[in-house]
C-alpha cells in the first residue's frame, strides 16, 4: 500500500507555530474585547439607571395616584436629558403618555412609539413586580437600551408602596456600538500583526532548527552512500549540537571498523589469491602422476587400484577447486573481463549440452534466430553448473527453455525434482553453500552457483531461483541482448 504523503517538518513547525499564534490571539483578543464591551455597557446602563432616578425624583410629590394621560407626559417629559435617556414614556393601567416629540421619534426614519406594544413582555413583568430592570433590544438595525421602573409612593411613617405608575426610558447605544465596533477592528489588527509576527518567528526558529537537520540528513545519507569520511560541524552546546557531535563521533568509529574490515578482507582476498596460484604448479604435476595412475589403475593389486582411483578423483577435485578460487578471486579484484561477441543463443546452449554429453539428457525449448552480445565461454560456465546441477541432484525429466524479448534473454534450467527447501533458497548462491545442505547427496566445493551468479551479473544481469508450483527447482538466468562494456558504453 502506498503510504500517504505527509507535511515535511517544516511545514508541521509553521503549522504548529500559526495555530498557537491564532489560538492565543484568539482567546487574548476575545476576552479583551468580551471584558471592554461588558465594561462599557455596564458603565452606559449605570449612568442610565441613574439619570433616570435622579430625573424621576423630581416629579414627586404625585399629584395623584390615579393619574391621567395628561399627568403621565409630564412624568415622562421629565425623564430625558437628551444626553444620557433620549424619551420616555409614563404608563398607568392602560394609559401611557403622549409620545415625544410629536409625530414619534425616529431612530434611522422609522417613527417609533414607545407603548404597550413595544416594550418587551418580559421587562413589563419584572417592572410591574416592582423591580428596576433593563433590557438592550435592536430597533431597525439600531441598539437601544430600555430601563423600566416602577414609581413608588411615599405614605410617611409607612413602607412605600408601588404607585401602578411605571416609566421606561430609551438610550441609544448607537455610539457605545461604535466603540465597540472599533475595538474589535483594533483587537483583528492587532491579532493579524501578532499572526504575521508569529509566522516571522516560525520561519526563522524552523531555519534554525532545520538547518542541522537537513544537514544532519545529507551527512547521513553519504555516509550510507559509503562517504565514511563524512562529517557534520559542530556549533553551539544544545541538543541539536550533541546529536552533531554523537553523529561525528560514530562516523569515526564506522569508519575505523570499516578500514579494519576493508584490510582483513583484502588480506584474505590476496592469501586466497596467492594460495590458488601457488597451488598451481604443484597441482600440474600432481594431475600428471594422477593421469598416470589412472591409466595404470586397472592393472595393479585391488587395494592399490582403488587407492590410485581415489588419488586421481580428488587430484580432479582439488584442480577444480583452485580454479574456482583463482576465478573469484578476479571478481574479487574487479579484474574479471567480459569478451563479448554475437551469439546465436539456440546455439550457444546446444553446442553447451553437445560438448557434455548431456543432448539426450535434457528437453530443450530453443526459439531459432535469437541473437544476443555475450561472452559466450562465461554463459557457457553457467550453463554447465545449473545443467550439471540439475541433472546430479534433481530427477528426470530435465529442461532448458529460452525466452526473449527486443532488451532480454532468459535461460530457464528446470528439473522435476523434490526441489530446494524454502530455507534453504535464501543461501543457493552463498559461497561454500553445499548442495548438500538441500539435497540428498553433494559434490563439488560449494562455489559453482557463487560464480554462475557473479558471470550473470557481470553480463549486467542475474541469476535466480525457485521453486516450480508442481515440484523441481527453476532456475532462471536473465541476461540483457545488448550487454553494456565495463566503460559504460554499448558493445
Amino acid at each position: 500500500m502506498t503510504p500517504r504523503p505527509s507535511l515535511g517538518l517544516r511545514a508541521r513547525l509553521l503549522f504548529a507555530f500559526t495555530l498557537v499564534c491564532v489560538v492565543t490571539t484568539a482567546a487574548v483578543a476575545g476576552g479583551i474585547y468580551v471584558q471592554a464591551r461588558n465594561d462599557i455597557l455596564q458603565r452606559t446602563q449605570d449612568a442610565t439607571v441613574e439619570t433616570v432616578r435622579s430625573r424621576l425624583n423630581d416629579v414627586f410629590p404625585l399629584r395623584s395616584a390615579t393619574p391621567g394621560q395628561e399627568e403621565l407626559g409630564d412624568i415622562a417629559a421629565a425623564v430625558p436629558d437628551r444626553n444620557t435617556v433620549e424619551f420616555a414614556v409614563a404608563i398607568y393601567g392602560e394609559t401611557h403618555s403622549p409620545i415625544a416629540p410629536p409625530g414619534g421619534w425616529r431612530p434611522g426614519g422609522r417613527v417609533l412609539a414607545l407603548d404597550l406594544g413595544g416594550i418587551p413582555p418580559q421587562l413589563r413583568r419584572k417592572v410591574a413586580g416592582g423591580e428596576i430592570a433593563w433590557q438592550r433590544v435592536v430597533w431597525d438595525d439600531t441598539p437601544w437600551l430600555i430601563i423600566g421602573t416602577p414609581l413608588l409612593i411615599d405614605e410617611g411613617d409607612r413602607p412605600a408602596r408601588v404607585s401602578g405608575i411605571e416609566v421606561y426610558a430609551a438610550r441609544s447605544l448607537i455610539a457605545e456600538q461604535r466603540s465597540i465596533d472599533d475595538l474589535a477592528a483594533r483587537a483583528w489588527a492587532i491579532g493579524g500583526v501578532a499572526l504575521a509576527f508569529a509566522v516571522g518567528l516560525a520561519l526563522l526558529a524552523t531555519r534554525g532548527v532545520l538547518r542541522p537537520v537537513r544537514e544532519l540528513g545529507r551527512a547521513a545519507r553519504l555516509l550510507g552512500e559509503g562517504e565514511l569520511r563524512t562529517r557534520i560541524e559542530v556549533s553551539g552546546s544544545d541538543e541539536l549540537a550533541d546529536v552533531a557531535r554523537t553523529f561525528n563521533n560514530t562516523a569515526a568509529e564506522l569508519e575505523r571498523h570499516v578500514k579494519q574490515l576493508r584490510e582483513m578482507e583484502a588480506d584474505a582476498r590476496r592469501f586466497v589469491a596467492d594460495v590458488s596460484h601457488e597451488l598451481r604448479t604443484p597441482l600440474a604435476a600432481l594431475t600428471a602422476v594422477a593421469d598416470v595412475l589412472d591409466e595404470e589403475a586397472a592393472d595393479l593389486p585391488e587395494p592399490a587400484g582403488r587407492a590410485a582411483r581415489l588419488v586421481s578423483q580428488e587430484t580432479l577435485n582439488l584442480t577444480g577447486l583452485v580454479n574456482d578460487l583463482i576465478e573469484i578471486s578476479r571478481f574479487d579484484s574487479g579484474v574479471a573481463a567480459l569478451a563479448l561477441n554475437e551469439v546465436d543463443v539456440a546455439e550457444l546452449v546446444g553446442a553447451t549440452l553437445r560438448t557434455r554429453g548431456w543432448s539426450e539428457q535434457v528437453q530443450t525449448e530453443l526459439p531459432p534466430a535469437v541473437t544476443a552480445r555475450l561472452d559466450p565461454r562465461r554463459v557457457d560456465v553457467i550453463l554447465a553448473n545449473l545443467v550439471g546441477n540439475a541433472l546430479r541432484h534433481g530427477e528426470p525429466p530435465v529442461s532448458v527453455r529460452l525466452t526473449a524479448d527486443p532488451h532480454r534473454i532468459a535461460l530457464e534450467v528446470r528439473d522435476h525434482g523434490p526441489g530446494l527447501d524454502e530455507a534453504v533458497l535464501p543461501h543457493v548462491f552463498d559461497r561454500f553453500y553445499k548442495a548438500s545442505a538441500a539435497r540428498a547427496r553433494s559434490e563439488g566445493s560449494g562455489l559453482g552457483l557463487a560464480i554462475a551468479r557473479e558471470n550473470a551479473r557481470l553480463h549486467q544481469g542475474d541469476l535466480t531461483v525457485t521453486n516450480a508450483p508442481d515440484g523441481g527447482a527453476v532456475f532462471t538466468l536473465s541476461l540483457p541482448r545488448r550487454t553494456h562494456d565495463q566503460d559504460g558504453g554499448a558493445e
